[in-house]
Parts: C-alpha cells; sequence; structure tokens
C-alpha cells in the first residue's frame, strides 16, 4: 500500500463517518511490516514476522465521543464501524472539552526528515540472525568469565501511518527502525551476573557493527562482577546516561497534560518556575532527520515544531495535547500521540537533556566516594509527591576512581531535590535514543546498603 493509498483510506473513513452522522471526526490508517528474531548460543530461538493494516477512527456527536477500530479495510466494513462509532457516542457522556484540535493549528507542510530506510522491504530472518548470531559470538569470545548467554535480538521493520481529520488535515509519513541487543552472562566463583547492550536506529547501515555491540555488552557484564554492598550513607551519585535519562523521562511524566488537570504530578503549576539546576536545558525535537521519535505532525496533525522545555532550569512548556490544553485553559503544544483504537494521549518526541562541558572520567574523577548508577530497577517514583527510591546497580566511586561493583542498594530522595541537585553536566549525550541525557552528577541522595 502506497502513501497515497493509506491516505486515500482515511478521505473514505471520514467520508463514512460523516454519513454516519458524525459532527466532527479523525482518523488513523497504519500499516506496518516487521521482523522480530532471537538466538541464543548460536541457535535460533525466536522468529516472528507480522504484517498489519488497522484503521482507527474517532467520532464526534455534539461533544460525546466513542472510538472504534478495525483490520478490515474495505468499504462496506469502513461504514459499518462508522455507523457503530456514531450509535456508541449517541449513548456516550458529553464532555465540553472534547473535539479536534482548531485548524489553524495544523500542520500545511510535512517535511522530509528521513524516517524510512527501503531496506526494510527487503529483510530476510536470515539477515536477522547472521546479525544476532555475531553480536553473541563477540560477546561470547570477549572475556572468559563470559560463560552463558540470554541471547541475541534482532528486529527491524517499516511501515507508514496516514492521518486525517474532518478539521481539514490530511497527511501521510513513511517510518522504518531497526535494532540490536546481546545479553551475556558472566561466571567467576560461583557469582552469575547479566548486563547488556543494544544499537537501534531508523537505518539499518547506521546501526553499530555487531561485534561492537557484543563487547560493549561482554565489557558491562563483566564489570559487575565481584559485586556487595556498600554502607548506607548519603553519597553524590554519578548517573550514566541510560540511567541519566530516567530522569528525564520522569519530569516528562510530571508535565505531561492529564498528571497536571488531574492535580496528580508535583510540578503542577510551576511553569515558568525554576524546577531543575540552572545547569540544565531541555529540549523536545521532534524534527531531527532521521529521529527515533521524529514525526512532521502529531496524533492530531498539529505541525511539529521544536521546543525548550527546560532552560537553564525553569520550565518553559508543559507537553499537552488538544484535550488536556482545553482541560488547563492552555493550547496544545504538539505532544498528542494516537495509536490505533485508542484517544489522543501524551507524549514526548526527541527529547534531551543538552549535553555540558564536563568528560564523564572528570565528573567521576570530582567525587571522593559515591556510587556511579548503571541500572535502576523498580518503579518507585512517586510523581505525585516527588518521592523517589529505586534499586540501584552501578560501580563504588573511591577517591575518584571507579572500583568495585555495587549491588543490592537502594537510592532514595524526592525528585524536585534530584532534578535541583544535579552540580555537573557530562558531554557524552547519546541522541540516538529517543529520552537521551549525558552523565549527570547529584549530590546528596541517601543510598541504603549494608
Amino acid at each position: 500500500m502506497s502513501r497515497s493509498n493509506v491516505e486515500e483510506v482515511a478521505a473514505v473513513v471520514l467520508a463514512a463517518a460523516k454519513a454516519a452522522g458524525a459532527d466532527a471526526a479523525d482518523t488513523v490508517v497504519v500499516e506496518s511490516d516487521g521482523l522480530e528474531v532471537g538466538v541464543r548460543l548460536g541457535e535460533p530461538e525466536k522468529l516472528r514476522r507480522a504484517r498489519e493494516r488497522r484503521v482507527g477512527l474517532r467520532v464526534l456527536v455534539g461533544t460525546s465521543t466513542a472510538i472504534v477500530s478495525t483490520a478490515d479495510l474495505s468499504r462496506a466494513a469502513i461504514e459499518e464501524v462508522a455507523r457503530e462509532a456514531c450509535a456508541l457516542a449517541r449513548v456516550t457522556a458529553p464532555d465540553e472539552h472534547a473535539g479536534l484540535p482548531d485548524p489553524s493549528d495544523l500542520a500545511t507542510a510535512l517535511p522530509d526528515l528521513e524516517l524510512y530506510d527501503s531496506a526494510a522491504e527487503s529483510l530476510e530472518p536470515a539477515d536477522g540472525f547472521a546479525l544476532a548470531t555475531r553480536a553473541e559470538r563477540a560477546a561470547l569470545d570477549a572475556d572468559p568469565t563470559i560463560t552463558n548467554s540470554e541471547g541475541a535480538e534482532f528486529s527491524g521493520g517499516g511501515g507508514q501511518v496516514a492521518y486525517g481529520s474532518s478539521a481539514g488535515f490530511l497527511g501521510a509519513y513513511r517510518s522504518s527502525f531497526f535494532s540490536l541487543s546481546v545479553v551475556p552472562v558472566a561466571t567467576r566463583d560461583g557469582e552469575m551476573q547479566r548486563d547488556s547492550w543494544y544499537t537501534a536506529g531508523r537505518r539499518l547501515g547506521g546501526l553499530d557493527e555487531p561485534e561492537a555491540v557484543g563487547l560493549e555488552a561482554a565489557r558491562r557484564t563483566v564489570r559487575r562482577l565481584g559485586a556487595r554492598q556498600i554502607p548506607t550513607s548519603s553519597y553524590p551519585i554519578v548517573f550514566d546516561p541510560p540511567t541519566a535519562s530516567s530522569l528525564v523521562r520522569h519530569l516528562a511524566s510530571a508535565i505531561s497534560g492529564p498528571a497536571l488537570y488531574r492535580r496528580t504530578s508535583f510540578l503542577a503549576d510551576r511553569l515558568g518556575e525554576l524546577v531543575m539546576s540552572a545547569l540544565v536545558t531541555i529540549v523536545d525535537d521532534p524534527l531531527r532527520v532521521a529521529g527515533p521519535a521524529s514525526r512532521p505532525f502529531d496524533g492530531e496533525g498539529i505541525a511539529s515544531r521544536t521546543q525548550t522545555i527546560v532552560e537553564r532550569g525553569v520550565l518553559q512548556s508543559y507537553l499537552l495535547d488538544t484535550y488536556s490544553g482545553r482541560r488547563l485553559g492552555r493550547p496544545t503544544t504538539g505532544h498528542a500521540t494516537r495509536s490505533v483504537g485508542d484517544a489522543p494521549s501524551v507524549a514526548p518526541t526527541n527529547l534531551h537533556l543538552a549535553a555540558g562541558s564536563e568528560t564523564p572520567e572528570a565528573i567521576v574523577a570530582s567525587v571522593d566516594r559515591g556510587l556511579y548508577v548503571t541500572e535502576l530497577i523498580g518503579f518507585g517514583v512517586n510523581l505525585v509527591t516527588g518521592d523517589y527510591s529505586r534499586g540501584a546497580v552501578g560501580l563504588h566511586i573511591e577517591r575518584g576512581e571507579l572500583t568495585h561493583a555495587v549491588h543490592e542498594v537502594t537510592i532514595a530522595g524526592n525528585l524536585r531535590d534530584v532534578l535541583i541537585g544535579i552540580d555537573r553536566v557530562g558531554n557524552d549525550l547519546d541522541a540516538r535514543r529517543a529520552t537521551s541525557a549525558p552523565t549527570l552528577r547529584v549530590q546528596g541522595l541517601t543510598v541504603a546498603g549494608s
């Protein structure tokens, strides 16, 4: 199905909704083709190929809403689900905030963000198995302590999405995505440890070499051997880039529209105030070329635009879709996301904490005694109060150097203090992740250990 075809289906769906009595409607048409393979100890363990075509329809009768979906794209099926949607809407409670966005906010031009790699069209299982096998083999050969593996996986595919609304928007774009990961297991003196590494991106040729992925996974795994607790105390905490990005995700959740209008966020009513360290600037950029979460328009047809969310610690913008914006008396920020069969929700795109000037080595060297965190465990984050408590794995820092591995400890504090307490920002931002941050140091978190 070509891009013109998915747009044609979207137009048919909107016409059917209008004929069935909808006062307003919007639709999402998705086509995808994906491959997932897995190997373990050199043997194929998983193979999954999925092709999907689906339509989602949201109709409004007055201010009452109903949402339906179907995998049958025939005209008769589309007309039937449109009638069902309108019938459901007529018996649904009205909501004064429901409705489509203002037509003046809709995208009028769709930039080419280079989101699609035609390699997705010729991807075969043998290709995926070969890449996964190379990555796992490199990990197993990297060190004699690597004695086992939880496996290596490759996934890839592509598709297209069309969005149309009776407000006057109809657009579509294609995208692809590929990833490769491996999870080796190390053994020494009866102790077993595991860790992982991966590479991902829009282009198959842009992935790291499988051998590089395997070697990094092995390095991270081996360094976890000999892990033990450290004494309970208050320490400076250095978050490596993958764990530092979790702080950015917590911020995004706390400033999303639903959390704000439900009054379930510790950052409610903080727009324009200092909520993070003055060293921190956070930008959301849906227009990054080949970015993992880039898109020319959001889930309601709003034009994508780059926005500064936090500037030198000051909260500059919430993350809103049309509905949550109306609940808060604010315009949408273009952060609606949409899946087939669901109402729009709120999510960032390529959200990154801007890199600083210090190397990761210099940040570690600045700590006399502390913890370098490489993995966080559990979901002990209360966005209502900001209370923060998570299991942690990492490396002990003593006199500015990484020493032994650490496990079975908990780091705790309050996100208000954590975000304000960032006092060093690394220069090692890896923007290939949708939500990313460089190495960060935070002062004064409690570590519960031995």
